[in-house]
């Protein structure tokens, strides 16, 4: 059971995480509790760390930022215990969650879980950091953004649960966001790939990189909410005696695959076009290379070549925030790259239908782009997938594009 910032923002609010605890262990399950700082807590210490010195040394601060779990941890085995139910707090080292060097952004090696398990068949309930463990040299190590739901995983895959609950401030996967789309329908189950793609694509519910551990590691995660009532019965979406939230599995639980299961919005996509460009081995990795060094992350990518073969243009999207960094890498690199013009924009926004039933039906792209035609829409970019198409479009048609392929694709049903 893995519980965010929001679900411990406050002591309060760990009583209330604390709830759900108590009620699975009283159903007789076995439990191991992975734990974020408390909301806001973590900038809180970043922003010491800055204060104290720009130039810092890493492996102080993941020694740093790390502490905001800590006292997360021990504040719900306080509370647990006072709830009568048997708990003790670990931090990332004392498991031992073993990671590489890469101080703020380390990626997990091993679990060491025989501790974890040991507790549980003892009737204990370990309350364990997330976003941190310990390099081969003995530090302190932070895993960077999304850091504790991938800590939740890499436990979960350890000590061989059964499912990985992460409690968050929404009660599941939507098939868009409801802000947008008040019909927008909470799902009983998706696809590990499709949660994959709709994490990377604009879905904020989970990080990528724990979908991925999960997918890797075949750990089922149910999403669902903090703030249910840990007390009412447990119903699933459908109605029936089980598990709130959505279920994330793979591929093979899902009897009824849609053929599109969700719509995702991302704003803020820049374009830019580099017009005849030199058509010759290397041309792409010169201009993709340049702006790699510059830890600037380019999203769709469209390749026209001329007839004759010489020349060719290229257009991509970088984040808003990164285009003028962009186009001025791309001039300083001009001598290697060989481009008659660069030209660009701001103000894009990029749509994506996402769903595993593509795989095996024609025509859903070309029935997306005849949706947005019949509203006026232009299109400026496509990519596709096996599973996803995604369309770049102007940012002021954003949230009518949203709506009008949720109900194109019937997701605006009760029973779709």
């Amino acid at each position: 059971m893995k519980f965010g910032g929001t679900s411990v923002a406050t002591v309060e609010r760990i009583r209330q995480a604390a709830r759900h605890v108590k009620r699975e262990v009283d159903a007789g399950n076995q439990v191991t509790v992975v734990v974020s700082a408390m909301s806001g807590k973590t900038n809180e210490l970043v922003g010491w760390v800055n204060e104290s010195s720009l130039l810092h040394d890493a492996r102080e601060y993941d020694a740093v930022v790390a502490s905001g779990e800590q006292v997360t941890a021990g504040l719900m085995a306080i509370v647990l215990s006072d709830m009568g139910i048997s708990s003790r707090s670990f931090a990332g080292w004392q498991v031992p969650i073993l990671t590489d060097d890469a101080h703020g952004a380390a990626r997990i090696t091993d679990i060491q879980a025989d501790s974890l398990v040991s507790r549980m068949n003892e009737g204990v309930v370990p309350v364990v950091t997330g976003f941190q463990g310990i390099s081969s040299k003995g530090r302190i190590t932070t895993l960077g953004r999304g850091g504790s739901d991938t800590s939740a995983v890499a436990v979960a895959a350890a000590v061989k649960a059964d499912r990985c609950d992460i409690y968050t401030d929404v009660d599941g996967v939507y098939t868009t966001d409801p802000r947008i789309v008040p019909k927008a329908r909470r799902m009983n189950k998706i696809a590990f790939e499709e949660m994959l793609e709709m994490a990377s694509l604009g879905a904020k519910v989970l990080m990528i990189r724990s979908v991925e551990l999960a997918m890797a590691q075949k750990v089922r995660l149910v999403v669902r909410s903090t703030f249910d009532d840990p007390d009412a019965p447990q119903i699933a979406p459908d109605g029936t005696p089980g598990i709130p939230g959505t279920l994330v599995c793979d591929e093979e639980e899902i009897m009824e695959k849609q053929i599109v299961s969700g719509v995702t919005l991302a704003k803020a996509e820049a374009k830019i076009t580099l017009r005849d460009v030199k058509d010759k081995p290397g041309v792409a990795a010169a201009i993709f290379g340049a702006l790699a060094d510059e830890s600037i992350v380019v999203d769709m990518i469209v390749q026209n070549i001329s007839d004759d073969g010489q020349f060719t243009d290229i257009t991509f999207t970088v984040p808003d925030s990164e285009f003028d960094k962009a186009i001025r890498t791309l001039k300083a690199a001009g001598d290697r790259i060989e481009y008659a013009k660069i030209s660009g924009s701001k103000g894009g926004a990029k749509i994506s239908v996402v769903g595993v039933g593509m795989r095996s039906h024609a025509g859903v792209a070309s029935s997306m782009f005849k949706a947005l035609a019949d509203k006026g829409i232009n299109i400026q970019l496509i990519t596709t997938s096996e599973i996803k198409t995604s369309v770049l479009i102007d940012d002021q048609y954003a949230e009518l594009a949203v709506r009008a392929l949720h109900t194109y694709y019937g997701l605006d049903k009760e029973d779709a």
